[in-house]
Protein backbone atom coordinates (compact mmCIF):
# COMPACT_ATOMS: atom_id res chain seq x y z
CA UNK A 1 0.00 0.00 0.00
CA UNK A 2 1.48 3.39 -0.68
CA UNK A 3 1.36 5.42 2.20
CA UNK A 4 0.79 9.33 0.42
CA UNK A 5 -1.98 7.60 -1.94
CA UNK A 6 -3.12 11.56 -2.40
CA UNK A 7 -2.72 11.66 -6.15
CA UNK A 8 -4.61 8.01 -6.96
CA UNK A 9 -7.17 8.98 -5.19
CA UNK A 10 -7.37 12.54 -7.05
CA UNK A 11 -7.56 10.13 -10.04
CA UNK A 12 -10.42 8.23 -8.91
CA UNK A 13 -12.07 11.58 -8.35
CA UNK A 14 -12.48 10.73 -4.27
CA UNK A 15 -12.72 13.20 -1.68
CA UNK A 16 -9.15 14.60 -0.24
CA UNK A 17 -8.29 17.00 2.39
CA UNK A 18 -5.98 18.94 -0.41
CA UNK A 19 -4.86 18.16 -4.14
CA UNK A 20 -1.97 16.38 -4.63
CA UNK A 21 1.26 18.02 -6.11
CA UNK A 22 3.78 17.27 -9.03
CA UNK A 23 5.59 19.42 -11.43
CA UNK A 24 6.23 17.77 -14.93
CA UNK A 25 9.95 17.58 -15.05
CA UNK A 26 9.95 17.87 -11.37
CA UNK A 27 13.13 15.14 -12.16
CA UNK A 28 15.83 17.39 -13.48
CA UNK A 29 17.66 20.39 -14.59
CA UNK A 30 16.65 22.95 -12.00
CA UNK A 31 18.36 20.63 -8.89
CA UNK A 32 22.00 21.59 -8.53
CA UNK A 33 22.33 17.49 -7.70
CA UNK A 34 20.93 16.66 -11.09
CA UNK A 35 23.45 19.51 -12.79
CA UNK A 36 26.17 17.77 -11.02
CA UNK A 37 24.86 14.23 -12.72
CA UNK A 38 24.65 16.73 -15.92
CA UNK A 39 28.29 17.52 -15.86
CA UNK A 40 29.56 13.77 -15.53
CA UNK A 41 27.09 11.87 -17.94
CA UNK A 42 25.26 13.18 -21.37
CA UNK A 43 21.83 13.12 -21.62
CA UNK A 44 20.99 9.46 -23.18
CA UNK A 45 23.50 7.66 -20.39
CA UNK A 46 22.16 8.95 -18.10
CA UNK A 47 18.48 8.14 -19.17
CA UNK A 48 19.87 3.91 -19.72
CA UNK A 49 21.83 3.76 -16.73
CA UNK A 50 18.57 2.55 -14.09
CA UNK A 51 21.18 3.80 -11.79
CA UNK A 52 20.97 6.62 -12.68
CA UNK A 53 17.65 7.40 -13.88
CA UNK A 54 16.69 6.31 -10.37
CA UNK A 55 18.41 8.52 -8.41
CA UNK A 56 17.33 11.57 -10.48
CA UNK A 57 13.36 10.44 -10.02
CA UNK A 58 13.86 10.58 -6.22
CA UNK A 59 15.74 13.59 -5.60
CA UNK A 60 12.29 15.82 -6.02
CA UNK A 61 10.82 13.38 -3.45
CA UNK A 62 13.58 13.96 -0.71
CA UNK A 63 14.72 18.15 -1.78
CA UNK A 64 10.97 19.01 -2.65
CA UNK A 65 8.59 17.33 -1.11
CA UNK A 66 6.16 16.68 -4.49
CA UNK A 67 3.01 13.29 -3.82
CA UNK A 68 4.34 11.52 -7.15
CA UNK A 69 7.41 10.70 -8.56
CA UNK A 70 7.53 10.57 -12.39
CA UNK A 71 10.54 8.62 -13.64
CA UNK A 72 13.88 10.48 -15.26
CA UNK A 73 13.51 9.25 -19.41
CA UNK A 74 12.80 10.94 -22.48
CA UNK A 75 9.76 10.38 -24.84
CA UNK A 76 12.76 10.02 -27.53
CA UNK A 77 13.68 6.95 -26.48
CA UNK A 78 11.02 5.20 -28.29
CA UNK A 79 12.35 6.48 -31.83
CA UNK A 80 15.84 5.30 -30.88
CA UNK A 81 13.92 1.75 -30.14
CA UNK A 82 11.80 1.63 -33.54
CA UNK A 83 15.32 2.48 -35.52
CA UNK A 84 15.45 6.13 -35.68
CA UNK A 85 18.63 7.83 -34.42
CA UNK A 86 18.45 10.62 -32.17
CA UNK A 87 21.16 12.29 -30.51
CA UNK A 88 20.64 15.37 -27.82
CA UNK A 89 23.02 18.22 -29.11
CA UNK A 90 24.07 20.55 -26.37
CA UNK A 91 22.23 24.54 -26.94
CA UNK A 92 20.43 22.40 -29.64
CA UNK A 93 18.23 19.86 -28.19
CA UNK A 94 17.16 16.99 -30.30
CA UNK A 95 18.96 16.07 -33.40
CA UNK A 96 17.51 13.64 -36.14
CA UNK A 97 20.39 12.89 -39.09
CA UNK A 98 17.21 10.62 -40.68
CA UNK A 99 14.08 12.80 -41.10
CA UNK A 100 11.22 10.17 -42.42
CA UNK A 101 10.31 12.26 -45.21
CA UNK A 102 9.79 9.53 -48.06
CA UNK A 103 9.16 5.88 -48.34
CA UNK A 104 12.39 4.79 -48.34
CA UNK A 105 13.18 6.32 -44.58
CA UNK A 106 9.36 5.03 -43.46
CA UNK A 107 10.02 1.35 -44.72
CA UNK A 108 13.05 1.50 -42.23
CA UNK A 109 11.39 2.42 -39.06
CA UNK A 110 10.47 -0.71 -37.33
CA UNK A 111 7.80 -1.44 -34.54
CA UNK A 112 10.35 -3.33 -31.92
CA UNK A 113 10.90 -5.69 -29.22
CA UNK A 114 10.10 -2.98 -26.51
CA UNK A 115 11.74 -5.58 -23.79
CA UNK A 116 14.81 -5.94 -25.68
CA UNK A 117 15.10 -2.33 -26.69
CA UNK A 118 13.85 -0.82 -23.26
CA UNK A 119 14.69 -2.90 -20.88
CA UNK A 120 16.72 -0.27 -19.22
CA UNK A 121 13.37 1.59 -18.81
CA UNK A 122 11.96 -1.03 -17.04
CA UNK A 123 14.50 -1.95 -14.90
CA UNK A 124 14.69 1.62 -13.82
CA UNK A 125 11.20 1.71 -12.57
CA UNK A 126 11.88 -1.88 -10.53
CA UNK A 127 14.92 -0.01 -9.05
CA UNK A 128 13.04 3.22 -8.35
CA UNK A 129 10.12 1.71 -6.93
CA UNK A 130 12.54 0.05 -4.48
CA UNK A 131 14.05 2.62 -3.50
CA UNK A 132 10.46 4.54 -3.31
CA UNK A 133 9.47 2.09 -1.16
CA UNK A 134 5.75 2.80 -1.23
CA UNK A 135 6.27 6.26 0.01
CA UNK A 136 4.63 7.86 -3.14
CA UNK A 137 3.11 6.87 -6.68
CA UNK A 138 5.22 6.13 -9.89
CA UNK A 139 4.81 8.04 -12.96
CA UNK A 140 5.37 6.32 -16.22
CA UNK A 141 4.99 8.51 -19.44
CA UNK A 142 5.37 8.67 -23.10
CA UNK A 143 5.07 11.04 -25.92
CA UNK A 144 2.16 11.23 -27.56
CA UNK A 145 2.31 9.97 -31.32
CA UNK A 146 2.34 13.08 -32.93
CA UNK A 147 4.33 15.07 -30.47
CA UNK A 148 6.84 11.65 -31.47
CA UNK A 149 5.97 12.43 -35.11
CA UNK A 150 7.14 15.72 -35.69
CA UNK A 151 10.46 15.07 -34.02
CA UNK A 152 10.99 12.28 -36.69
CA UNK A 153 9.99 14.27 -39.86
CA UNK A 154 10.91 17.85 -38.85
CA UNK A 155 14.49 16.55 -37.56
CA UNK A 156 15.10 18.34 -34.89
CA UNK A 157 12.71 21.04 -32.26
CA UNK A 158 10.82 23.51 -34.01
CA UNK A 159 8.69 27.12 -33.43
CA UNK A 160 6.15 25.41 -35.94
CA UNK A 161 6.96 21.97 -36.70
CA UNK A 162 6.07 23.23 -40.56
CA UNK A 163 7.83 20.26 -42.18
CA UNK A 164 6.10 17.58 -40.31
CA UNK A 165 2.53 19.19 -41.13
CA UNK A 166 3.89 19.60 -45.05
CA UNK A 167 4.30 15.73 -44.68
CA UNK A 168 0.74 15.43 -43.05
CA UNK A 169 -0.49 17.00 -45.64
CA UNK A 170 1.16 15.94 -49.19
CA UNK A 171 1.75 12.36 -47.88
CA UNK A 172 -0.97 11.85 -45.81
CA UNK A 173 -1.35 8.01 -45.76
CA UNK A 174 2.73 7.27 -45.33
CA UNK A 175 2.46 9.92 -42.44
CA UNK A 176 -0.71 7.46 -40.85
CA UNK A 177 1.40 4.75 -41.06
CA UNK A 178 4.22 6.15 -39.09
CA UNK A 179 1.66 7.24 -36.93
CA UNK A 180 0.49 3.74 -36.28
CA UNK A 181 3.82 2.52 -35.89
CA UNK A 182 4.60 5.24 -33.47
CA UNK A 183 1.45 3.82 -31.33
CA UNK A 184 1.73 0.38 -31.57
CA UNK A 185 5.66 0.77 -30.07
CA UNK A 186 4.25 3.42 -27.37
CA UNK A 187 1.15 1.23 -26.69
CA UNK A 188 3.68 -1.68 -25.93
CA UNK A 189 6.04 0.48 -24.20
CA UNK A 190 3.30 1.32 -21.92
CA UNK A 191 2.41 -1.93 -21.30
CA UNK A 192 5.90 -2.61 -19.96
CA UNK A 193 5.78 0.29 -17.70
CA UNK A 194 2.82 -1.43 -16.19
CA UNK A 195 4.00 -4.65 -15.56
CA UNK A 196 7.56 -2.96 -14.30
CA UNK A 197 5.03 -1.38 -11.55
CA UNK A 198 4.56 2.51 -12.43
CA UNK A 199 1.35 3.09 -10.54
CA UNK A 200 -0.04 5.39 -13.77
CA UNK A 201 0.84 6.79 -16.97
CA UNK A 202 1.03 9.92 -18.67
CA UNK A 203 0.45 10.40 -22.42
CA UNK A 204 2.33 14.03 -23.16
CA UNK A 205 1.33 15.82 -26.68
CA UNK A 206 3.55 18.77 -26.09
CA UNK A 207 2.94 19.99 -29.79
CA UNK A 208 -0.69 19.39 -30.01
CA UNK A 209 -1.73 23.04 -29.97
CA UNK A 210 0.46 23.09 -33.80
CA UNK A 211 -2.74 21.48 -35.70
CA UNK A 212 -6.23 23.62 -36.10
CA UNK A 213 -8.98 21.78 -34.29
CA UNK A 214 -9.77 19.80 -37.18
CA UNK A 215 -6.27 18.77 -37.75
CA UNK A 216 -5.82 17.58 -34.31
CA UNK A 217 -8.66 15.23 -34.84
CA UNK A 218 -7.17 13.77 -37.55
CA UNK A 219 -3.29 13.71 -36.40
CA UNK A 220 -3.08 13.47 -32.98
CA UNK A 221 -5.76 12.61 -31.08
CA UNK A 222 -7.50 9.70 -32.96
CA UNK A 223 -3.97 7.99 -31.64
CA UNK A 224 -4.38 9.09 -28.46
CA UNK A 225 -7.08 7.74 -28.05
CA UNK A 226 -6.05 3.82 -29.16
CA UNK A 227 -3.29 4.08 -26.37
CA UNK A 228 -5.86 5.32 -23.69
CA UNK A 229 -8.23 2.36 -24.96
CA UNK A 230 -5.56 0.15 -24.65
CA UNK A 231 -4.63 0.84 -21.04
CA UNK A 232 -7.39 2.29 -18.94
CA UNK A 233 -8.54 -1.22 -17.97
CA UNK A 234 -5.24 -1.73 -16.57
CA UNK A 235 -4.06 1.88 -14.89
CA UNK A 236 -4.98 5.39 -14.26
CA UNK A 237 -4.20 7.53 -17.98
CA UNK A 238 -3.75 11.33 -17.46
CA UNK A 239 -3.80 12.83 -21.01
CA UNK A 240 -1.98 16.19 -21.67
CA UNK A 241 -1.93 18.44 -24.28
CA UNK A 242 -0.59 21.79 -24.65
CA UNK A 243 -2.51 24.15 -26.32
CA UNK A 244 -5.52 21.69 -26.89
CA UNK A 245 -7.94 23.69 -24.86
CA UNK A 246 -10.27 23.13 -27.90
CA UNK A 247 -10.14 19.37 -27.88
CA UNK A 248 -11.31 18.84 -23.83
CA UNK A 249 -14.53 17.91 -24.56
CA UNK A 250 -13.31 15.23 -26.81
CA UNK A 251 -10.91 14.33 -24.17
CA UNK A 252 -13.08 14.38 -20.84
CA UNK A 253 -15.07 11.46 -23.16
CA UNK A 254 -11.96 9.44 -23.56
CA UNK A 255 -11.97 6.82 -20.38
CA UNK A 256 -8.80 9.09 -19.52
CA UNK A 257 -8.36 9.63 -15.65
CA UNK A 258 -7.56 13.27 -15.78
CA UNK A 259 -6.74 15.56 -18.43
CA UNK A 260 -3.84 17.96 -18.15
CA UNK A 261 -4.19 21.38 -18.98
CA UNK A 262 -1.61 24.90 -19.46
CA UNK A 263 -1.39 28.00 -18.44
CA UNK A 264 -3.40 29.45 -21.29
CA UNK A 265 -6.56 28.07 -20.19
CA UNK A 266 -8.33 29.03 -16.74
CA UNK A 267 -9.75 26.58 -14.62
CA UNK A 268 -13.26 27.99 -15.37
CA UNK A 269 -13.02 27.28 -19.05
CA UNK A 270 -11.25 24.42 -18.32
CA UNK A 271 -13.99 22.72 -16.37
CA UNK A 272 -16.44 24.08 -18.43
CA UNK A 273 -15.27 22.85 -21.43
CA UNK A 274 -14.33 19.20 -20.12
CA UNK A 275 -17.77 18.85 -17.97
CA UNK A 276 -17.17 18.98 -14.72
CA UNK A 277 -16.98 15.48 -14.29
CA UNK A 278 -13.31 14.31 -14.59
CA UNK A 279 -10.37 15.12 -12.68
CA UNK A 280 -8.01 18.28 -14.07
CA UNK A 281 -4.47 18.72 -13.38
CA UNK A 282 -2.23 21.72 -13.63
CA UNK A 283 -1.59 25.35 -14.71
CA UNK A 284 0.58 27.12 -13.19
CA UNK A 285 2.73 29.05 -15.68
CA UNK A 286 6.15 27.79 -15.22
CA UNK A 287 7.84 31.12 -15.65
CA UNK A 288 5.51 31.82 -12.62
CA UNK A 289 7.73 30.68 -10.24
CA UNK A 290 10.05 33.37 -10.66
CA UNK A 291 8.04 35.30 -8.53
CA UNK A 292 8.84 35.94 -4.72
CA UNK A 293 8.32 32.54 -2.75
CA UNK A 294 5.43 34.54 -1.23
CA UNK A 295 3.31 35.20 -4.58
CA UNK A 296 3.82 31.95 -5.38
CA UNK A 297 1.74 30.55 -2.34
CA UNK A 298 -0.44 33.16 -2.44
CA UNK A 299 -1.32 32.42 -6.49
CA UNK A 300 -1.47 28.58 -5.95
CA UNK A 301 -4.21 29.09 -3.33
CA UNK A 302 -6.20 30.88 -5.51
CA UNK A 303 -5.35 28.51 -8.48
CA UNK A 304 -6.57 25.20 -5.97
CA UNK A 305 -10.09 28.09 -5.23
CA UNK A 306 -10.85 28.05 -8.78
CA UNK A 307 -10.34 24.49 -9.52
CA UNK A 308 -11.56 23.07 -5.89
CA UNK A 309 -9.59 20.67 -3.90
CA UNK A 310 -11.06 17.63 -5.78
CA UNK A 311 -10.80 16.37 -9.15
CA UNK A 312 -7.99 17.96 -8.93
CA UNK A 313 -4.24 17.42 -9.00
CA UNK A 314 -1.62 20.32 -8.80
CA UNK A 315 0.87 20.96 -11.76
CA UNK A 316 2.49 23.52 -13.70
CA UNK A 317 1.50 23.86 -17.45
CA UNK A 318 4.23 22.72 -18.42
CA UNK A 319 7.62 21.78 -17.45
CA UNK A 320 9.88 23.15 -14.99
CA UNK A 321 12.37 25.67 -16.14
CA UNK A 322 16.06 25.07 -15.95
CA UNK A 323 17.29 28.33 -13.81
CA UNK A 324 14.27 27.84 -11.20
CA UNK A 325 15.37 28.38 -7.58
CA UNK A 326 14.55 24.87 -5.63
CA UNK A 327 13.62 27.68 -3.13
CA UNK A 328 10.56 28.63 -5.62
CA UNK A 329 9.70 25.34 -6.84
CA UNK A 330 9.45 24.43 -2.95
CA UNK A 331 7.26 27.28 -2.50
CA UNK A 332 5.09 25.72 -5.11
CA UNK A 333 4.93 22.54 -3.28
CA UNK A 334 4.61 24.04 0.59
CA UNK A 335 1.96 26.40 -0.67
CA UNK A 336 -0.50 22.72 -1.84
CA UNK A 337 0.71 21.24 1.48
CA UNK A 338 -0.83 24.22 3.48
CA UNK A 339 -4.11 24.84 1.58
CA UNK A 340 -6.60 24.38 3.89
Amino acid sequence: MIKNDLFLKALKGETVERPPVWMMRQAGRYLPDFMKLKEKYDFFTRCRIPELATEITVMPIHQVGTDAAILFSDILVVPQAMNIEVEMKPGLGPWLPNPIRDRKTLDQVIVPNVYEELGYVYEAIKMTKKELNDEVPLIGFAGSPWTIFCYCVQGQGSKNFDKAKEFCFTEPEMAHELLQKITDTTIAYLKGKVEAGVDAVQVFDSWGGMLSPVDYLKFSWPYIQQIIDALKDEIPVIAFGKGCWFALDTMSKSGASALGVDWTCSAQYARQFSGGNITLQGNFDPSRLFSPPKEIKKMVHQMIDQFGKDRYIVNLGHGILPNISVENAKAFVDAVKEYK
